[in-house]
């Protein structure tokens, strides 16, 4: 994640402290010295809607062999002993689970803070106060779109009304809420009203998601947006963040899964605004960029370990069969002890980048759903040759969605 309200505001949030702390980039066993890593648990594959870029191809259906409760607990009591700070419940719908709050619960006694990744939809006031009396710290509800453009790509008429719903029940019960909006083809035009939403309806956190090839996601590869428009995409993102802040609007704007964020950022202030982009720079040194398999992680509904929720294709272990601290740790998996130490592994642009240190090489799940390699580059990195300090001596033939 990068945080464009820290980095051109200052103002600092929750997260921050897992981000941009020193240590936050982790050591070489995935820890940092003072806590394991962040965990998503995809608690349930089962869902209420089907929405067309999830990368857990959730649907309505059931599916055998989830983890049962006693096992769930086991599993948090595991995660507890390696002192992982967060536990993200995400799915599927993971509201759909009968002993969610039961389990959301069980996180504190191990200081484990829990977070819940939904689509809103399910989220009466009755359940909003749920999630509040269960200690639930952040409620992520996600819209990707407005009105019928978002009930579209989710698959249900009124998914859209739901889920604002959902989030005004939060907002009411004093749950802290915010917005999760994955920017693809099909929505880019509603980023500006997404702004909207965020202001009329007094939405303090908001993550724009970059699109990932993993999943369902993977049919949408060719409908990821350009370089360009993704250039223009981040402009109005802090454009409307900066907006925000001189106004007085406490929000949060975060972007996720392209470290290639925080350097169009600084480079973006370099000449600007000095101050700000010495600022920018301090703080990507000490996040280090993308942190797959070393300081986040991610568990499936079966109990499967991955380096996180998009390369689902990659297992390390099974938490039936061995701690997730175990399987962390282990580095006799090739994909384990690569992504702790991936640079001299990383190929084409990624490897020769100027701002390797910074970005770590990006997104692997995306690299490998490109080309098959799970080392070659991100072909969503955005930045143009010149500005990652690269001379090409012949076209670069590498694939970038258009």
């Amino acid at each position: 994640m990068i945080s464009i309200s820290r980095l051109l505001s200052g103002d600092k949030y929750f997260g921050d402290s897992l981000r941009y702390s020193h240590g936050a980039k982790g050591s070489i066993n995935g820890a940092t010295g003072k806590h394991g890593p962040v965990v998503v648990w995809n608690s349930t594959q089962t869902c209420n809607l089907k929405c067309v870029h999830c990368y857990a191809n959730a649907g309505c259906s059931r599916h055998e062999g989830e983890l049962t409760t006693g096992e769930a607990k086991k599993f948090i009591e595991d995660l507890g002993n390696f002192s992982v700070p967060v536990l993200l419940f995400s799915g599927g719908e993971p509201l759909v689970r009968d002993d969610i709050f039961e389990l959301v619960k069980y996180c504190h006694t191990f200081n484990i803070r829990p977070t819940l990744s939904t689509n809103g939809t399910l989220i009466s006031k009755e359940v909003a106060r749920k999630i509040k009396d269960s200690g639930v710290g952040y409620v992520g509800i996600s819209i990707d779109g407005i009105g019928e453009d978002n009930d579209k790509f989710r698959g249900q008429k009124g998914a859209f009304d739901n889920a604002v719903k959902g989030i005004r029940n939060c907002k009411e019960a004093g749950q802290r809420v915010g917005l999760r909006f994955t920017i693809n083809s099909h929505n880019l035009d509603s980023l500006t009203d997404i702004f909207y939403l965020i202001k009329e309806e007094n939405i303090d956190r908001v993550c724009f998601y970059h699109l990932v090839y993993s999943g369902r996601g993977l049919d949408m590869l060719k409908e990821d947006i350009t370089h360009e428009e993704t250039r223009e995409a981040m402009d109005l993102i802090i454009g409307k963040t900066l907006d925000f802040h001189n106004k007085g609007f406490k929000k949060e704007i975060l972007t996720v899964d392209n470290h290639a964020d925080g350097i169009y950022l600084y480079l973006k202030y370099r000449q600007e605004n000095p101050e700000i982009a010495r600022n920018v720079l301090d703080l990507l040194s000490i996040n280090g960029g993308n942190r797959t398999g070393i300081a986040f992680g991610e568990v499936d509904s079966l109990g499967f370990v991955h380096p996180d929720q998009f390369t689902q294709n990659h297992t390390l272990g099974n938490i039936k069969e061995t701690s997730f601290k175990d399987i962390w740790t282990d580095m006799n998996h090739p994909i384990t002890a690569g992504l702790k130490n991936r640079k001299p592994l990383l190929k084409g642009r990624c490897s020769k980048c100027k701002w390797l240190d910074l970005c770590n090489g990006n997104f692997r799940a995306r690299a490998e759903a490109v080309t098959g390699d799970f080392w070659e580059s991100d072909p969503a990195c955005f930045l143009t040759d010149k500005e990652i300090g690269l001379e090409l001596t012949e076209p670069d033939k590498t694939y970038y969605p258009q």
